[in-house]
């Protein structure tokens, strides 16, 4: 075992406040004398992250796993499939008797049923640090074993980055956009497909030492930029610059795209030599739009009976958009629904109509306000990162797919083409993440954890998954450890500083999975035989020999770490996607099988899927109904409807579930920030007045949200900044399921209701951001909160 990984490279007087930083800022933390932690922004950031409120709850007693734990079922009786997992009581033992145990258990698993009966569990947002990375730590131990079951994708991004591959190459729209100073130097009018929330501008994985998204929407307004926010929330743009809020029925974003296409073609008003130029497959979508193909033509009359918005409008908007230098704004909630592939590709299809791709600041975007590090320019080389190693097990799963992984043993699923079977996991090992936040229909999903032989988490904090583990290592947080900090949109590197001394017994991921393979007879192989220390400085020192002299920093780690940060050379803070292809698509073409932007792909047409065809196409987001049904009806001069909750449905209201504004997301969730938004101790949920009066409901009452597959409490927030017949409640209140008989959650964790299906056959994507639902008021006793004691 290596010696302690909680010693400091360098160690600093203990009353000096401690450089550090994590997702959401840079800052300096020191303890403070009689208990708690005193944060202070990084002074040179512009608009430091109120997130920074939430980080002293860290080091707090309240919630954290103190000891290993045994769950009480597994330790008498042995592993195996259990459906108490998430109710039974726990064990209190040894570090050496839970490595013991782990040891038996992870040769019992890889002899009896071999390496793909294990899954590797974890999600990049634990630290902000590059070697305490849990998923690269967990990764790496799991190679070392033999390799591992593992997840492809994000619950972010799942549909975007397949979908990408096929119609542009590559994710260059999201890891190279147009950078923000060109935009703000350039665009003349924003059109934002689910906003550009300011409350996002706050986060980046791997951090950020200078905020600025908000300070270059400023420049472009005030330069004179119009902004034109399609979508069902008002504030998914800052007020301050003065959008045209087109309220539009969740989901139907696609319709509006498509009719503002129509409008462009049908007009003669689209670019037909960037079309003929730089892209394939236009006369398939053109027909499609026109309705030449057998369907309905995509008309505003066809779009406003859909959408909400009047087709006049539209019509105007289409020519609007020809008239400036327009960036189309793809937020990333668009494909977290269902066939959420298409409002991806009908927008870059509506900017390629429009033939500004690869101009400064005209275009598409996809993520603008997703996180800070969205268009705030790119790092031309990679940062100290710890090798993972190779996995020989060529087992996968698209993320958002675990529960059907655990459940359906032997079954097949559809994916970008292929079939593919889920292998029989019989072992979890899960290590940063919490898939009882990010995941939809938790009670599916605790169905879902009942099932393997051992389900093994590290973690800080008695989280849903904490409490539907069999072992449980308590982990330390980012604060209890030392590491390097730096995300590849950003210009510095941070030396992270242990800020405290562990809580409890807490073991960072490392010491523990070393404990673990020394275990199991691969020590060496994991660890190196490297304390974390050395492990900083081989990590900062490799990398630094590694790279071009013209960006290699002088510093040695020594003088970097007392330091507590250095400058970055070389960010590219002035981009424009696609610009090289634009000039040249011969030179430089794409990477997709044409070379060129693919209206039509002749791949994904060839895959015969009915919920993802070959070109962009409106396909309902909430059934299985007819995608062409004729709804061209009302007349031009006709005002939208305005329908609020669906009359006589028995889910009349859209649910939107989106990120937080008070945490990252469900982490420290009793933190300060995070505890202050909460209504009668529960997850807020904002309802229009209109359709808070016909609920008889006010603010800080609690409404009762229930779908088809759970129900969760919320409290009462009332604002017009939602559209009627939309009840919007944030991700991440930790799952409460301890009063059943009331709601599956009675905290406000808006994934007990929604459903686990994937975004389509193409990609399989998580479909959480919306939801059919009912709302009722609570009338009876309010069930306590205990979840984060």
């Amino acid at each position: 075992m290596p010696p302690n990984s909680q010693t400091s490279p360098h160690p600093l007087p203990a009353s000096a406040p401690r450089p550090h930083s994590s997702h959401w800022g840079t800052f300096s933390a020191a303890p403070l004398p009689g208990g708690g932690l005193d944060v202070i922004p990084d002074p040179g950031d512009p608009d430091p992250s109120p997130l920074l409120r939430n980080t002293p709850a860290a080091l707090g007693p309240r919630g954290r796993v103190l000891a290993p734990y045994v769950r009480r079922g597994w330790l008498e009786n042995g592993p195996g499939p259990d459906p108490r997992r998430g109710v039974d009581t726990y064990v209190r033992v040894s570090w050496d008797e839970a490595i013991s145990l782990l040891v038996r258990e992870f040769g019992r698993v890889r002899a009896d049923h071999g390496n793909r009966a294990i899954f590797g569990g974890s999600y990049g947002w634990g630290s902000a640090g590059r070697f305490h990375h849990a998923q690269s730590q967990i990764h790496r131990f799991l190679n070392c074993f033999g390799g591992y079951t593992r997840s492809v994708n994000t619950y972010s991004l799942g549909a975007s980055r397949t979908l990408l591959r096929h119609v542009v190459g590559d994710d260059a729209p999201i890891s190279a956009p147009t950078t923000w100073p060109v935009l703000a130097e350039h665009t003349g009018l924003f059109l934002c497909f689910g906003g550009m929330p300011a409350k996002n501008f706050q986060v980046n994985a791997g951090g950020i030492s200078r905020h600025r998204t908000a300070e270059r929407l400023a420049e472009a307004r005030a330069r004179g930029a119009r902004f034109v926010l399609v979508g069902p929330v008002r504030d998914d743009l800052a007020a301050e610059l003065d959008a045209e809020w087109l309220a539009t029925v969740p989901g139907t974003d696609t319709a509006l795209m498509l009719a503002l296409s129509h409008v462009l073609i049908e007009e003669g008003r689209y670019d037909a030599d960037f079309c003929r130029r730089h892209c394939v497959g236009f006369d398939t979508f053109a027909r499609h739009v026109l309705g030449r193909d057998g369907t309905v033509p995509k008309t505003p009359r066809w779009a406003e009976g859909i959408c909400g918005i009047p087709a006049a409008r539209i019509a105007r908007l289409a020519r609007e958009l020809t008239r400036h230098r327009t960036m189309i704004s793809l937020s990333w909630s668009l494909q977290r629904a269902r066939r959420g592939e298409q409002p991806l590709w009908a927008g870059i299809a509506l900017a390629c109509l429009l033939g500004q791709i690869g101009l400064p600041g005209g275009g598409f975007g996809h993520g603008y306000g997703a996180t800070a590090g969205i268009g705030a320019g790119t790092l031309p080389y990679r940062l100290p990162t710890l090798d993972q190693g190779v996995n020989p097990v060529p087992d996968f799963i698209p993320c958002a797919r675990i529960a059907d992984l655990l459940l359906r043993p032997g079954e097949t699923f559809d994916y970008d083409g292929g079939r593919y079977t889920y292998p029989d996991i019989r072992l979890v090992h899960w290590a940063g993440g919490n898939p009882f936040h990010h995941h939809q229909d938790l009670a599916r999903l605790r169905r879902a954890f009942g099932r393997p032989d051992t389900v093994v988490v590290h973690e800080p904090h008695w989280t849903a998954t904490a409490r539907h583990a069999d072992v449980v290592l308590p982990a330390t947080t980012t604060l209890e450890r030392n590491d390097i900090g730096g995300a590849n949109q950003d210009a510095a590197l941070i030396a992270m500083h242990r800020v405290a001394g562990p809580v409890g017994e807490a073991r960072d991921d490392y010491r523990a999975l070393s404990d673990l393979a020394d275990g199991l007879g691969i020590g060496h192989d994991f660890s190196r035989g490297r304390t974390e220390r050395e492990w900083l400085e081989h990590l900062y020192e490799g990398w630094r020999a590694g790279l071009d002299p013209a960006y290699a920093p002088e510093e040695d780690f020594g003088t970097f770490w007392r330091a507590g940060r250095i400058p970055l050379r070389g960010l590219r803070e002035h981009h424009t996607l696609y610009a090289g292809f634009r000039a040249d698509p011969e030179a430089r073409p794409l990477a997709t099988p044409s070379g060129r932007i693919e209206l039509f792909s002749a791949t994904i047409a060839s895959y015969g899927y009915d919920d993802c065809p070959g070109h962009p196409a409106w396909l309902p987001p909430d059934s299985d109904s007819d995608p062409d049904s004729d709804s061209d009806s009302a007349p031009d001069s006709d005002p939208a409807p305005d329908p609020g909750p669906e009359a006589g449905s028995p889910y009349p209201f859209w649910l939107a579930a989106n990120n937080p504004a008070t945490r990252l997301h469900s982490q420290l969730d009793h933190g300060e920030l995070s505890a202050s938004s909460k209504v009668a101790g529960r997850e807020p949920a904002r309802l229009h007045p209109g359709d808070a009066a016909a609920l008889r409901v006010r603010d800080g009452d609690v409404v009762r949200i229930r779908s088809a597959v759970g129900s969760c409490l919320a409290g009462v927030v009332v604002s017009d900044a939602v559209r009627p017949g939309v009840v919007q409640l944030a991700t991440g209140a930790w799952w409460d399921p301890s009063t059943p008989e009331v709601a599956t959650c009675v905290h406000g964790n808006p994934n007990a209701v929604t459903q686990d299906i994937g975004t389509s056959r193409l990609a399989q994507g998580c479909t959480g951001q919306l939801t059919r639902v009912a709302l009722e008021r609570h009338d009876g006793p309010l069930p306590p909160v205990g979840v984060h004691e």
